[in-house]
């Protein structure tokens, strides 16, 4: 039950969101989305996204450092991941055929076990927007971050129009 606040006992939330359009270079390597700290509609009570980092990296510029990707847990739990991602149109001939994204843990390689990646879906456009929203779970912990990366198989670079990601902790008891 929710208290004053809106905050329930027992779980803590990180919500991101970004309209700044991102570049996305094709290929199958995939890219890190950046979100901007402290943006009018992302919520970060428990300072889960902050400029200045739990291993004490500054992010200086968020839409040029990867590091403005990562979500750092606040304590361990289970962690339900959402993102809400948007793709420009792939335009009238040519254009990218797949569009891929993925959770993952330590896409930088800031622990032991880096790149451990969840959740990958390979999608095909639709004929109208591409318009995508995932939902996965799993056991998150303080010290490793996550992010959502994307990518594509278009010969040129195309915009993420909007993004938003999301990580709610419930207590692993």
């Amino acid at each position: 039950m929710p208290t004053e606040g809106g905050v329930v006992p027992g779980v803590q939330v990180c919500s991101l969101k970004v309209d700044t359009p991102q570049l996305i270079a094709p290929g199958t390597a995939y890219k890190i989305v950046r979100f901007p700290f402290g943006a009018a509609e992302s919520t970060d009570a428990f300072e889960m996204h902050q400029a200045v980092q739990p291993d004490g990296y500054v992010v200086s510029n968020w839409a040029t450092d990867d590091r403005s990707g990562l979500i750092w847990p606040s304590k361990a739990g289970w962690g339900h991941l959402h993102a809400l991602i948007q793709w420009e149109s792939a335009g009238g001939t040519g254009g990218y055929t797949e569009l891929r994204d993925q959770y993952v843990r330590d896409p930088l390689g800031l622990t032991p076990n880096p790149n451990d990646t969840t959740a990958t879906e390979h999608r095909t456009p639709t004929p109208g927007g591409q318009y995508y929203v995932k939902n996965h779970g799993f056991f998150v912990a303080p010290g490793t971050p996550v992010a959502l990366r994307v990518t594509h198989n278009d010969a040129a670079s195309r915009l993420l129009t909007l993004a938003e990601f999301k990580l709610v902790i419930h207590d692993a008891a």
